[in-house]
């Protein structure tokens, strides 16, 4: 038997080139078979199913609002810029969206948990249970009797901690702290709910919390001196290093009775 004749060189070069070809045109047309079909009609959006806190806004008000901003099909809609359109609406906090083939998608909502407004007197922002601002229709509140917290924005979680570790002791005294404000020099001052305004002076979380913890565990004491109530606290300086300073109504600050403690 006759052995085979090795082909030339040029023949061989020949047809590896073919078969590479071949292939990239093979890869091409099903590259773009692939990208005719991710785009074709069948797999357009054909619905987004709305899901978790829906209180302020209805899952019908969102698909309304929301989708003429998702653009593209099932696989080729931007989750991301879908998420961020989401948050965008009033009271939404953040978003989940997340595809369902064939040709929608699921959202899962957070809403804000409003605790208190934030800012001066009349401002319509708010503060969430993160200790996070936000703007949303305070004619949308189920409650109206929110504190009011105030600083530098940067410092809204502070404020906010520090209102949830003061609140419970005056409450324990049956009083409200209807404001809490930290000013631009850092100092603490609150207001309560008869109107008495409290200065709390400068300083950490933990340390306003002690001075206020003494201040509340001995206005009874001192207001029962003078024939009255803790509701009958006029105004309040904690920012003495022994003591406090009170002011109460219906008590005369000249004579023997002082109101210093």
């Amino acid at each position: 038997m006759k052995p085979s004749t090795p082909l030339p060189i040029d023949v061989r070069v020949m047809n590896a080139t073919t078969l590479i070809m071949l292939g990239v045109f093979g890869v091409i047309a099903l590259s773009a078979l692939g990208w005719w079909g991710v785009r074709h009609s069948v797999f357009a959006l054909s619905g987004i199913t709305v899901q978790g806190d829906v209180a302020h806004n209805s899952a019908a008000t969102l698909r309304a609002n929301v989708a003429p901003r998702v653009q593209g099909t099932f696989f080729t809609v931007d989750l991301s810029n879908a998420r961020q359109a989401f948050r965008e609406v009033p009271w939404v906090r953040d978003a989940v969206v997340r595809r369902e083939f064939p040709d929608r998608l699921r959202v899962i909502l957070q809403e804000h948990r409003p605790v208190a407004f934030w800012g001066a007197e009349g401002e319509t922002l708010l503060l969430n249970s993160f200790g996070e601002v936000f703007e949303a229709n305070t004619g949308d509140l189920d409650q109206d009797d929110l504190p009011r917290l105030s600083g530098p924005r940067e410092q809204s979680a502070l404020v906010l901690t520090t209102y949830q570790a003061l609140a419970p002791m005056f409450r324990s005294l049956e009083l409200e702290i209807e404001q809490l404000t930290l000013t631009a020099r850092g100092s603490w001052q609150a207001k309560l709910d008869t109107g008495a305004p409290v200065e709390l002076g400068r300083g950490t979380t933990e340390e306003i919390t002690a001075r206020a913890q003494r201040f509340v565990l001995t206005l009874t004491q001192a207001t029962s001196r003078y024939g009255r109530r803790p509701e009958a606290l006029v105004a309040a300086d904690l920012r003495h290093a022994d003591g406090y300073a009170i002011r109460l109504r219906g008590v005369s600050t000249l004579g023997n009775d002082g109101q210093k403690k």
